[in-house]
């Protein structure tokens, strides 16, 4: 699309800076020139097929205040079981998305999304108590990772797949969930890790 004018660009330019300046838009931008001449800029679904994309939002990852919220139980837990505070809170992140209430098709239930036949060798009553979830997570991820020998991503791999799977499989077992379960859990991990 040509104009003859250089209006297109200032505009595209000021979008453009726009955008990268605040941190909060993350929409994909169109444009089109009317047949008048003025230049139409969007951030919704175009309504016609004559909007382009000139600027592709870029998924960021998104610290809400929950995020935050369980911090002193993870502390806690992270003391008491040895494990890292920016691990726990990453397999969080990628287990519940920091939901107490949340519960998978598979029934894992709570922050750390840990299955019912594991309540009791967790001292798990309740698995929606945000306290009782982190400690219990806690505890199993210590016991994986002394399973394998301190290896993050072995550990990661059992806590999703089961320390059986990882067995059998002597590494990340070849399942496209659990591969990228801990590629996710890895990521939210770098990220809590910076800070």
């Amino acid at each position: 699309m040509m104009v003859r004018d250089h209006r297109y660009l200032v505009v595209l330019v000021a979008v453009a800076v726009l955008f990268a300046a605040v941190p909060f838009l993350y929409a994909d931008i169109y444009t089109y020139v009317d047949k008048d001449g003025t230049i139409c800029f969007t951030n919704l679904l175009p309504p016609t097929p004559r909007y382009q994309v000139i600027i592709k939002a870029r998924k960021r990852f998104s610290r809400s205040r929950s995020a935050d919220r369980y911090d002193e139980h993870i502390r806690e837990a992270s003391r008491m079981h040895g494990v890292s505070f920016p691990l726990l809170k990453a397999i969080m992140k990628a287990e519940s998305d920091f939901n107490p209430k949340a519960v998978s098709k598979k029934g894992a239930k709570g922050l750390m999304q840990l299955m019912p036949s594991n309540f009791n060798a967790l001292g798990i009553k309740d698995p929606f108590n945000p306290e009782e979830s982190i400690m219990g997570g806690a505890l199993y991820l210590k016991q994986l990772l002394n399973r394998f020998n301190g290896k993050i991503q072995l550990a990661l791999a059992a806590y999703n797949a089961g320390p059986d799977s990882v067995d059998r499989s002597s590494g990340i077992p070849p399942i496209r969930e659990t591969e990228n379960y801990v590629n996710k859990v890895m990521k939210y991990y770098k990220i809590f890790l910076e800070g």
